[in-house]
């Protein structure tokens, strides 16, 4: 070689989402259908996906298997679940701060005439909680459906665990596939800045000024809220775990941008299993919290939510004195539970808070323009919390270790 050094993906990637937002501006004025970015940004989501499911259920068997020891899986679990209850709170507490400090629907004049809110009627707990048990394991899986999937796969890990010796060819087998996987998401990898560049081409365009001006109070809270979280949550837990926030932020800078631009959790959650392993985090840990979080972990959807509910009420003019934000904070929390792995999760827990307040739910049209916008902000914030929690659970288990993460070839 020349001594020439390549450019890495996040940079790639980078210049792929510049180039994207120029483009999807320019597209309207030259008479461009933005239709034409559409399959090439939906290619790049469907083969980030593709690898998630056989990289999951791979690793977690093999993590599960090599962990032996139910008590400490209890322990991981136990811990992690804390610091994802934990971190929702205090999301749904700041966008509710903000919310009530600059007030995004005082002064604005939206029409509420014709507007209609779907129909959603979210699951029971109870029924949530029966549907973690999958009663045919290879239809979960080919659904994608996560819950099910961890379920199956840490049960399959700790039999090979307890049968030890005798089928060691199948937990190699199971080790030697998760290694394969990760090898073909570098590879998909490869396709990103070409994906990111149509993905933001196709929501520029389709998304432009016009949709976003009216609303922009409430899009800037949105966002400055997500600042804070990583200011007051994610980075002193990251130096907790003994990385600089540098650091943490170029090791999933990857995953991040897949999150910002496609506003999938699932889409970047194999690049951020990988990327937080090379920052040092144990595999045992990651390949549960990880997926796990893919599915209740969201302080994304709970920063939005309680900055919408404050929008919504005033827009209609309906009080939101203090025991009515407290019950909007318990029911973001009971909801992220209620609405885990199902398809339309932030539509499902917003409108469970919107019923407890009393808020119409047609006022969910109100920021449905803006959507895709701050669903940007919330899909990243997300995805930034369960690498954020996989690390400071691996710290907590004394398993976080950033040599080894940077000694990783993949």
């Amino acid at each position: 070689m020349s001594g020439k050094q390549r450019m890495s993906l996040p940079a790639q990637m980078g210049i792929g989402m510049v180039l994207g937002v120029l483009a999807g501006a320019l597209a309207p004025h030259v008479g461009f259908d933005p239709q034409w970015f559409k399959p090439f940004g939906q290619l790049f989501i469907n083969l980030v996906r593709m690898v998630v499911v056989p990289l999951v259920f791979a690793t977690l068997v093999a993590g599960a298997a090599s962990v032996g020891d139910v008590g400490r899986l209890g322990r991981v679990a136990a811990k992690t679940l804390v610091y994802y209850f934990a971190t929702t709170a205090i999301a749904i507490f700041i966008g509710l701060v903000l919310a009530n400090l600059f007030q995004p629907g005082m002064g604005l004049d939206l029409s509420t005439a014709n507007l209609k809110a779907r129909d959603v009627t979210p699951p029971s707990l109870t029924q949530v909680l029966l549907n973690i048990v999958p009663i045919n394991p290879m239809e979960s899986l080919a659904k994608g459906s996560m819950l099910q999937i961890i379920f199956f796969a840490v049960l399959l890990g700790f039999s090979l665990s307890i049968c030890g010796e005798r089928v060691r060819v199948v937990t190699d087998f199971f080790n030697g596939m998760g290694e394969v996987m990760i090898r073909v998401t570098t590879i998909v990898m490869f396709y990103a800045p070409i994906g990111v560049f149509a993905l933001m081409a196709f929501t520029v365009a389709s998304h432009g000024l016009s949709v976003l001006l009216p609303l922009i109070k409430l899009v800037i809270i949105m966002y400055v809220a997500c600042l804070l979280q990583i200011l007051l949550v994610y980075l002193p837990c990251v130096k907790f775990s003994g990385l600089t926030p540098g650091r943490f932020l170029r090791g999933i800078s990857e995953p991040l941008l897949i999150a910002f631009t496609t506003c999938s959790s699932a889409a970047a959650l194999s690049t951020n299993l990988i990327s937080v392993e090379k920052l040092g985090a144990s595999r045992s840990v990651s390949s549960f919290s990880i997926p796990l979080g893919n599915t209740i972990n969201m302080d994304g959807a709970a920063i939005y939510m309680g900055i919408a509910a404050i929008f919504a009420a005033e827009v209609y003019g309906i009080p939101m004195p203090l025991d009515k934000q407290f019950v909007v904070l318990l029911m973001a929390l009971l909801a992220s539970i209620g609405s885990m792995g199902v398809p339309g999760a932030a539509l499902i827990m917003i409108t469970m808070v919107f019923t407890q307040v009393g808020i119409p739910l047609e006022a969910i049209a109100l920021v449905a323009g803006v959507d895709r916008i701050m669903d940007m902000a919330r899909t990243t914030i997300n995805v930034m919390g369960d690498a954020t929690g996989a690390i400071f659970v691996s710290r907590l288990e004394n398993d976080m270790d950033p040599a080894r993460g940077a000694a990783m070839k993949i």
